[in-house]
């Protein structure tokens, strides 16, 4: 079933099986920007053994637990049902069936008049022990992208490639590297994490792990042949994790069959288990940074993972230079000088209570 909400400028649709964030259209400049991916099969082609959430593979959905688990790849906040709840105009709330790790999930969906933003959270009632989180955002950029994050203090690979045999991975696994313009390659070069694609027909997966020092988590892929920007916004206290995951023709196999292009994940999060190298450090520098490395839950009380993302026009095609808020304004701007400034509720990132980080081990199956 799919329910929609909006606004003035904003519209989106949500699909409670796998509670998927779709169909976000915003109007801008007077020009209409659809910013996100959506598989292209059908759902009797993808095969039974299969994660449940490929046969509707779309927009961005909460993935927790992150990876691989017992409810399939993503957990079953990615697989699962949820149920739309009463809520006020403009906002959609869901709830979804079934427990993880013992907590209640609600996902809440919000729109305002003339802010080309999507501001969601998702709250844990409850529960106990930890788990890997992450916003699953996949964005369409059949032109190639140019990237642009906030500062982060290193990029680093899985354990293991996603593809081997039955496909193919260009970077190399696991390799931890500070400059995101020199990413070590499998083939001993370098790729330039800032630039979409990175080769031909791959499959990739990559973290960035923030700076401590800042005080605004984003990341802006630029589309220059469609004119817009995609932006997505976090605490950096909360989710200190910007997950890139290329999917580019890089698989043979069904329901993949080296069709699908021109996916990029911007999948933002906690998640310590993908990191090849760090998760196998004691103290993992995350943890060593007092940063969260996992979502904690809260036997007695409610863990929030909140995040904004939208769409804007960005006719000059430049990269971003740099995103930052003053009160409730945020200012985009380019690497040659072009700068908008927009509408933004500040308070929807206000840092809930920071969660412990716990260390985790990666899991090789990783099937994304």
């Amino acid at each position: 079933m799919t329910h929609s909400i909006s606004a003035r400028g904003i519209s989106l649709e949500f699909q409670t099986r796998g509670g998927v964030l779709r169909g976000l259209s915003v109007t801008d400049e007077g020009a209409n920007i659809a910013p996100l991916h959506h598989a292209p099969w059908s759902p009797d082609e993808v095969p039974t053994d299969a994660p449940p959430h490929q046969r509707w593979l779309a927009g961005d959905f909460l993935a927790a637990p992150f990876g691989p688990g017992p409810d399939g790849l993503h957990g079953l906040a990615a697989n699962g049902d949820w149920q739309v709840v009463p809520s006020a105009p403009g906002t959609l709330r869901a709830v979804l069936q079934g427990a993880i790790g013992g907590a209640t999930v609600v996902k809440e969906l919000s729109l305002a008049d003339d802010h080309p933003f999507v501001y969601q959270r998702h709250l844990f009632i409850g529960g106990t022990g930890t788990l890997p989180v992450a916003n699953h955002a996949m964005i369409s950029v059949p032109n190639g992208a140019k990237l642009s994050f906030s500062r982060k203090r290193w990029w680093e690979t899985l354990a293991e490639p996603l593809e081997t045999t039955r496909g193919r991975s260009c970077l190399a696994y696991p390799r931890r590297a500070e400059d995101a313009a020199e990413f070590p390659a499998s083939d001993g070069g370098t790729v330039n994490l800032h630039r979409y694609p990175w080769g031909e027909r791959h499959e990739d997966f990559v973290a960035g792990i923030e700076d401590p020092a800042s005080r605004l988590g984003w990341t802006a892929v630029v589309r220059p042949e469609e004119g817009d920007l995609f932006l997505s916004l976090r605490d950096p206290a909360q989710l200190p994790m910007t997950m890139l995951w290329h999917s580019n023709g890089g698989r043979d196999y069904a329901p993949w069959n080296g069709r699908h292009t021109g996916c990029l994940g911007v999948e933002e999060g906690a998640a310590l288990p993908v990191l090849g190298l760090s998760s196998q450090e004691t103290p993992d520098p995350l943890t060593a940074a007092g940063q969260p490395a996992v979502l904690a839950l809260d036997p007695f009380g409610t863990r929030e993972v909140r995040h904004i993302l939208g769409a804007i026009r960005w006719p000059s095609g430049q990269s971003v230079a740099g995103v930052m808020l003053e009160g409730d304004e945020l200012t985009v701007t380019g690497d040659w000088g072009a700068e908008r400034k927009l509408p933004l509720r500040a308070s929807w990132l206000a840092p809930p209570t920071a969660a412990p980080a716990v260390s985790r081990k990666p899991s090789p199956d990783w099937d994304l």
